[in-house]
């Protein structure tokens, strides 16, 4: 393989490959079916990249990747920005409309697709006449990656290459984020690293090289979602190993099984939906048995976890530390904080000298007052195709750039930030602004309740109620009135439901975060 030199970057590839030249033998990638060395990871993904400039991919143009978890994804994301494309995730449970916005809103230009949604591009690619090719994984895929050049010669690439990732929010159609590669490495792929400054990319492999210790940061979630994508670029700027659970059903057995055989140091999971599963697997009698001494942390972010789930993590595993993270896909890694056992009402985080709560008006609110979360210094560009959005979400007062995504927040007294809830599903009752997740939070801790989502639904008096659905565990039971005063020893009053539905499941994004659109449309049809 000719490895060419010429001027390196803080651009995603440019990290892998001085990583992959400074250990080229250590694990680089580990998933259920396979394991790549630095080196292995490296070539296979400059195979594709000589692929796709071979179908005449230039730098600059997008290229979706339309799949779950695999080890073709990671390499799709790298070979990408190894020739200075922009890859673009695709929700893999997106239908016909929202691929049809999606592709034409992101102007990809190719896709690299599992064989099981082909059938789905083809069924909107009539209206997509800037969609030139389609990469097949499967035998065409590993076809055109034999046949390609393993010689890694891609010269151009900048920190000021474009990094997109698309999110659906809570409302309305996914936005594309535009980073810089030097932004996003920096500002959301940097904390295994402890955030230390990047003076040059080569520090990186000097770093790499010299370390007594290579960590294996895991993930659960989808690769389609930034979470996981920056556990990715966590574990290869630290130089440590991107472990991905690549099944297709999650199993907390099959993610136990993973944890152990690849010596998993750090695992991350999505709030509840997934930690409750995981934990409870290892309380049942007989205990499974799984060598987990390498493990040293369950990480979590994008939904919170409730104390009664903290209980169980502590249980199962008391040698391990629990650690929450925020982060959005506006903000990069905005703050985390350990589990220290505390009871709170509000998820609450640490976070760097960047990150703070302003009121509407650009001021840096006071302890206590509640405000927006925002962040400044490495931050997104703004969204693709959207000048109104940017301007409204990426404000600048005072000369300072900040990104504001719509949090609700207020500083505590010691300096932490606490998070209140997006605006968007904020309950407005009697004037009372009532954020669901604090609620959500409260309901779970009672001991019949597996799963909750608030939304608030119309009051002749109060304009809106809090109505809460509420998700037994089996052979459970609990009244409305039981519920009612369980929440109101761990709220205010006017934050507790006004009505709770028992249903036989809350349902959740392919991310394990609340489906609010779900909720207040079932909400509203259970009232009648």
């Amino acid at each position: 393989m000719a490895h060419r030199t010429y001027p390196r970057a803080v651009q995603l590839a440019d990290v892998l490959e001085v990583i992959a030249d400074a250990i080229p033998d250590e694990m680089g990638l580990i998933t259920n079916e396979v394991a790549y060395t630095y080196a292995q990871l490296d070539e296979r993904a400059t195979r594709l990249a000589n692929h796709l400039t071979s179908l005449g991919i230039r730098r600059g143009e997008h290229v979706g990747i339309h799949a779950q978890n695999c080890h073709e994804w990671v390499e799709s994301f790298y070979a990408c920005c190894k020739i200075g494309a922009v890859p673009v995730n695709v929700n893999y449970r997106y239908v016909e409309a929202e691929l049809r916005y999606l592709y034409d809103n992101a102007d990809c230009v190719a896709v690299i697709v599992a064989p099981e949604y082909v059938a789905a591009v083809n069924d909107v690619r009539d209206a997509l006449p800037a969609l030139r090719h389609l990469v097949v994984m499967g035998d065409e895929y590993e076809a055109a990656l034999a046949a390609a050049s393993p010689d890694r010669d891609f010269p151009g690439r900048s920190g000021d290459d474009m990094y997109i990732l698309y999110t659906g929010g809570t409302t309305g159609m996914p936005k594309g984020v535009m980073w810089r590669h030097e932004n996003v490495i920096l500002g959301a792929m940097n904390s295994a690293r402890a955030n230390r400054p990047i003076e040059r990319v080569e520090q990186l492999g000097e770093e790499a090289a010299a370390a007594p210790f290579r960590a294996r940061l895991m993930s659960i979630g989808p690769m389609m979602h930034g979470g996981g994508q920056w556990i990715m670029g966590n574990a290869i700027t630290s130089g440590g190993a991107f472990v991905l659970y690549t099944k297709r059903r999650f199993d907390p057995l099959d993610v136990w099984q993973l944890v152990a055989d690849a010596k998993v140091n750090s695992v991350s999971t999505i709030g509840d939906a997934m930690a409750r599963p995981m934990a409870e697997s290892l309380l049942v009698e007989p205990r499974p048995v799984f060598d987990l001494s390498m493990l040293f942390a369950i990480g979590n972010g994008g939904a919170p976890l409730s104390s009664g789930v903290r209980e169980q993590i502590r249980a199962a595993l008391p040698n391990v530390a629990i650690l929450d993270s925020f982060g959005a896909s506006e903000t990069g890694a905005a703050g985390a904080r350990p589990d220290d056992g505390t009871s709170m009402s509000s998820p609450r985080f640490v976070t760097g000298p960047d990150t703070t709560v302003l009121d509407e008006n650009g001021r840096r609110c006071a302890v206590g007052e509640v405000g927006k979360l925002a962040r400044s210094g490495n931050i997104p560009i703004g969204y693709y195709k959207d000048p109104e959005k940017t301007a409204a979400t990426f404000p600048t007062y005072d000369g300072q750039r900040w990104v504001i995504p719509g949090d609700f927040a207020c500083i505590e007294a010691d300096g932490s930030i606490s998070l209140l809830g997006r605006g968007s599903v904020c309950i407005n009752s009697g004037g009372e602004k009532i954020y669901p997740e604090e609620v959500e939070a409260a309901l779970k801790q009672h001991p019949s309740v597996f799963d909750a989502v608030v939304v608030g639904t119309p009051n002749v008096r109060w304009g809106e109620q809090v109505t809460a659905l509420v998700q037994l565990r089996p052979g459970s039971t609990a009244s409305l009135e039981e519920l009612v005063a369980h929440v109101r020893t761990l709220v205010a009053d006017y934050k507790t439901p006004k009505v709770v539905f028992e249903v036989p499941e809350v349902v959740r994004t392919p991310v394990g975060k609340a489906d609010y659109k779900w909720a207040k449309e079932e909400a509203l049809r259970l009232i009648g």
